[in-house]
Order: C-alpha cells, then structure tokens, then sequence
C-alpha cells in the first residue's frame, strides 16, 4: 500500500536547491517554491503569504523578520540551508510559534578546510609570490634571495567559537604542528590549550581564526583593543560573520602594518563593494563567503535541511543542536 501524506508547502528563498532535498521533501508531500526575484522583508512577505508557505528554506542572511512572520500565518519551521540564523528574528518566531533549525555541522569540514587554506596561504604569503612571477619577477633562487617565508608548524592559532567548525579547525591546525589555544575554560579541555579570557589569550598567538556566530554579544567583538594585543606580524582569519570583526579597526592594523595580513571570507556587507580599501591590501586574501560551499558540503547542509523540514513537520524530533 502506497504511503500517504499531508500535502504540505516549502518556499525556497532561491532559484534552486539540491536535486536530492528536494525529492526527499517531495517523497513526505511537499510542493516546493522558490524565489526568482531579489529576496526583501516585502517580497518575502509576499510570497510566503501567496504560498500559504509551512516551511521556509532559508539560503543565505534573508531577512526573517516579525513583519515576514505576521504575514505568514501557516508557517511552522524556518528552516536555514547552513548554520548562521543571525538575519532571523528568533524572539518574534519563537513568539509566533515558528521553529527555527539549522543543518548543524554539516559543513564543518568545508569550512575548516578553508580556514586552514587561508592560514597557509598567508603565512608562505603565496599571493604575493602568485603575482610577482606573473609579472615576471624571481626572487626565490638560492644563494642570494632576499625573500623568506615563515613556517606554520610551531605557530600558536588561537580558536574563538568552538563549536564543530572550530573543532575542527583546531584538529586541522594541530596536524600540521601548530599549537591551538582555544577561547574556553580550562574545566572544558579538549587535548588543545585553553584561555577562557579572550583579552589574555590574544597576545599568544599568532594567527586568531574567528568561528562564533553573530549575536549582540559576538558584534564588534574584535576591534581596535583587541588588535592591538595581537602580537605583531599576526594574521587574522574571518570565516565566521563579517560584523564580527570592527572592519574599520583592522583596516588601521593592516595599514599600520601591526598585523601581518588576513584571510577574510566574510564581511559587514556583502558583496563586498568594488574599490573597498580591503581590496587594494596586498596582504589581504578574499574570498567570497564561500568557506563551506563544497559540492560534498552542499549536498549534506541540502539534505540534513530537507530532514529538518519532513521531521519537524511530521512531529519527529530533531537531532540534538539543530532546532534553536
């Protein structure tokens, strides 16, 4: 006998989705629509109303906010492609009785690894080199060369956010023989170094790779103080919210030269606008919020979305950590 199923209706805030989520949501019932048209509070609005939308595949910071939820009475489940829900107004879901979930570590090697690229990427400064031959210079020849890298072995990486991205940057980070000094208490070691004191921690390491989510509490949390106890020639690497980094404050210590470079994959406004003062910084290597965008990462943040969606609305609970 052919299973049935409440028919249900999941508004995807982009123009595709993965093959694979997508037949899961339609193999429990669901009828999938998705948005064509620049995402805004009105066009969101709009559609979730038009759809009658029980579900919202949220891909990408899309504005979820108390006005979009007022205008989508069926609503049950927000649920985000990825991990960051900083663009969602919990309090008001929570008051309107919307789930809110995320695919919880399902990119975390993704973006670990980018995390890590960017850190070798700058210490052997390989853009820099990159251009240089381009342009048909050659500095590398033995005896006389006036340029030498630096090793990343024997660095100290400072962790802030350990959550499964920062796990597992910090395991990456230790393979490769750096020291990891983690943002936690020490009751709470995991076999690397901690400082629950995050003033106390920055003037020890060498490269700070930042993976906390963005809330009031995380906004600005690295700013011009806290530069400047990095010690100087250290790297900063962002892979985690833009606003969490005082952009201003780093674009001082780049320029003065107090830090040596930075990886930044994520930034207060995004796109990142032509001819901003970060994209005329040689020591600077952007990439454009894509850490965890792997074709394999992509596929298990599509399906662990589309899980999310079919459990909660068939009154399954969730896997620890994903509903908020």
């Amino acid at each position: 006998m052919t299973a049935t199923h409440t028919p249900f209706n999941v508004l995807v805030t982009a123009e595709h989705w993965a093959p694979e989520a997508q037949a899961l949501v339609q193999a429990a019932g669901g009828q999938i629509h998705f948005m064509a048209e620049p995402v805004t509070e009105a066009s969101l609005a709009g559609r979730l109303a038009q759809t009658g939308a029980q579900a919202l595949v949220l891909r990408g910071s899309k504005p979820v906010t108390a006005a979009v939820l007022r205008a989508a009475p069926a609503l049950r489940i927000v649920a985000k492609n990825g991990a960051g829900v900083d663009s969602v107004d919990l309090e008001a879901a929570r008051a309107q009785g919307v789930a809110v979930a995320v695919a919880l570590a399902a990119n975390a090697p993704a973006v670990a690894e980018h995390a890590l690229a960017l850190m070798l990427a700058l210490v052997r400064q390989l853009p820099q080199l990159d251009r240089q031959v381009r342009a048909g210079g050659w500095d590398g020849n033995w005896p006389g060369s006036h340029w030498q890298g630096r090793d990343f072995r024997g660095s100290t990486v400072g962790i802030v956010g350990y959550g499964a991205i920062g796990r597992a940057t910090a395991q990456l980070a230790a393979a490769l023989g750096a020291r990891v000094l983690v943002l936690r208490p020490a009751s709470q070691a995991d076999g690397f170094g901690c400082e629950p004191d995050l003033h106390r921690l920055l003037p020890q390491v060498d490269i700070l790779s930042l993976h906390c989510p963005l809330s009031e509490r995380t906004r600005g949390l690295i700013g011009g103080p806290e530069l400047a106890l990095l010690r100087p020639g250290s790297l900063l690497i962002n892979t985690a919210r833009g606003p969490v980094v005082d952009e201003a404050a780093l674009l001082a210590a780049l320029q003065s030269g107090h830090l040596a470079g930075a990886g930044l994959d994520t930034f207060d406004t995004e796109p990142l606008p032509q001819g901003h003062p970060l994209t005329r910084l040689p020591q600077v290597l952007l990439t454009p919020h894509v850490a965890g965008v792997t074709r394999q990462a992509a596929l298990r943040v599509a399906t662990l979305t589309a899980a999310n969606i079919v459990d909660h609305l068939a009154g399954r609970p969730l896997p620890a950590g994903h509903l908020l």
